[in-house]
């Protein structure tokens, strides 16, 4: 007999799993406060620490000290803490067909749930939970969790054309590409010069369009990254030392896995199971494949063009992103229990399972300065 209680205990806890689709949450690796007691319309609070950083006092007769002066607690320092209040909203979804601002539900027969319980036992939950068609309002979750953390990163003033272009400048010839050798190195360039901390593996993170790494993995000098390691040694202290996060042994000419197709560091079925991306490094940065990046409407200007579909002059060109940015760039507050299924008791006597995904929530660009959005034109 089915039980009311189950469905979104199940579902509920669903929501926190981690989906090799929608990686933004887990290559950010957000601040979070999480806060049961809260509701809607209260606050949370995150708290950004910093350096200090008054350049006159780094110098040998800044910290010089003599005979006389007495060394006490008077001109004691604290840390320096930015405070982000953040709001609690309520979330739900899904939304109504063609009116995204519409709140809307999630119906399943009772005599279909009734029909696929069975399978529960039979084939596993996930079997179950396919059967019944609520991976639909998990996916609708976990796309717009994963959408909301990438609105946050475009709120970045830090934008980037190739060749350092300003929005609505000149190009001789377009469309133009991203480059490795010019755009990728003056990235990275900027974010050491902004003291942009990297993660925990030393490198940055760039979440990009399936474009984007297109247009990476056709630029001749990336594609070199095949050849140059091609001499590094397997004996010795690097013969027990893992290589990047596969944790697999050094090989001769270790970024010729770069060329294996275009799942290399991406998602990939194992065993019939999704797998979480592990990306790959370039240049001091980590890049992930993502299919939910909007794309860019940039006004440029283009005097000559190399493209049939790239009109001359100045018109809107679309631009595929691809996000650069080191740890603590965005921090997220959490109220109530978390992301969870709830049930509607409106029912129709029993015949009917009407659900939401319900969350209280609040996300926050702590540090614009560590994120950079750059662009790609052009197919």
């Amino acid at each position: 007999m089915f039980i009311d209680n189950d469905f979104p205990k199940l579902l509920g806890a669903e929501l926190f799993r981690p989906d090799a689709a929608y990686i933004t949450k887990y290559v950010t690796r957000p601040m979070v406060v999480h806060d049961f007691t809260k509701q809607p319309g209260e606050t949370v609070q995150l708290d950004r620490y910093q350096f200090w950083n008054e350049d006159s006092s780094f110098t040998l007769e800044a910290r010089e000290r003599n005979d006389t002066q007495t060394i006490g607690t008077a001109n004691s320092r604290d840390i320096p803490k930015d405070k982000v209040i953040l709001t609690l909203r309520e979330y739900t979804g899904p939304s109504a067909a063609g009116s995204p601002s519409d709140p809307s539900t999630f119906k399943i027969p009772m005599r279909t749930l009734l029909t696929a319980q069975r399978k529960l036992w039979d084939y596993g939950v996930r079997a179950f939970h396919d059967s019944i068609g609520s991976m639909t309002l998990l996916r609708d979750f976990r796309k717009w969790e994963d959408r909301a953390y990438v609105q946050k990163l475009l709120e970045s003033p830090n934008t980037y054309n190739p060749r350092g272009i300003a929005d609505g400048g000149t190009y001789a010839s377009g469309p133009t590409k991203f480059s490795v050798t010019e755009d990728l190195m003056t990235i990275v360039e900027s974010m050491r010069t902004r003291n942009v901390p990297v993660f925990e593996d030393g490198c940055y993170a760039c979440l990009a369009s399936p474009r984007f790494i297109k247009h990476l993995r056709q630029d001749p000098d990336f594609r070199a990254v095949a050849r140059y390691p091609g001499a590094v040694p397997i004996t010795g202290l690097m013969q027990g030392m893992p290589m990047g996060p596969a944790q697999i042994p050094y090989v001769n000419s270790p970024n010729t896995l770069i060329f294996g197709g275009g799942g290399v560091g991406q998602s990939a079925f194992v065993n019939g199971v999704p797998t979480m991306p592990t990306g790959f490094v370039y240049e001091g940065v980590r890049f992930f494949e993502t299919t939910n990046l909007p794309t860019a409407k940039v006004s440029l200007n283009y005097t000559a063009s190399t493209q049939v579909n790239e009109p001359t002059g100045s018109a809107i060109r679309d631009g595929y992103m691809g996000v650069f940015f080191g740890p603590q760039a965005i921090g997220i507050g959490i109220g109530g229990p978390g992301p969870e299924v709830l049930l509607n008791n409106n029912d129709d006597f029993s015949r009917f399972v009407i659900a939401i995904w319900r969350m209280y929530g609040a996300w926050a660009l702590l540090n614009k300065d560590f994120v950079t959005v750059a662009r790609s034109y052009g197919a």
